[in-house]
């Protein structure tokens, strides 16, 4: 892996962190986590409510509504969290994963796509830019998936604990 300092940015445009950053902001799926509070919850609550067409059957066989309705709901809520969770943790991992590289003092690239590893330093000023970004755009994302992931994945443990001690007290 050869390594150089030189002034003029080498590394491809569509590998510089910035405009990694860019793509992934404008990106289908990654644009998700930047958008306002509702409607980043709203498909949240949509793969939860959608998730129930696989938890609900799956939770019925095992608990018949009729005769244990708390049972059947817990596992059921519990089950159709899966889904959201898996989701945010994917967008999670995308969103860390761009803050490292604009964080970064270096950036490793491929030039002609042999696996040829280089890597650059970041010009001071360019790393200022970059870490503003990571610091100001990025980082509040990642606490606010932070916060989802560990409410969905409370709420599944409340609900499930509740329908398992529900269970064993009747």
């Amino acid at each position: 892996m050869k390594s150089s300092s030189s002034s003029p940015c080498p590394v491809p445009d569509e590998q510089r962190p910035i405009n990694e950053y860019r793509a992934l902001a404008d990106s289908w799926y990654f644009r998700w986590g930047t958008l306002e509070p509702f409607e980043y919850f709203k498909p949240i609550g949509l793969m939860w409510l959608s998730s129930w067409l696989i938890s609900g059957p799956v939770s019925a066989a095992s608990f018949v509504p009729q005769k244990y309705p708390i049972e059947f709901a817990g596992w059921a809520m519990g089950g159709a969290c899966i889904i959201p969770v898996l989701a945010v943790i994917r967008l999670y991992l995308g969103w860390s994963y761009i803050q490292k590289r604009l964080f970064s003092t270096k950036i490793l690239y491929e030039e002609s796509g042999w696996y040829d590893g280089q890597v650059w330093e970041k010009q001071p000023e360019m790393l200022d830019q970059d870490r503003l970004i990571a610091l100001y755009e990025v980082q509040p994302l990642l606490q606010r998936m932070q916060v989802t992931i560990g409410a969905c994945v409370v709420l599944c443990a409340i609900s499930v604990s509740g329908a398992i001690a529900w269970h064993a007290w009747h």
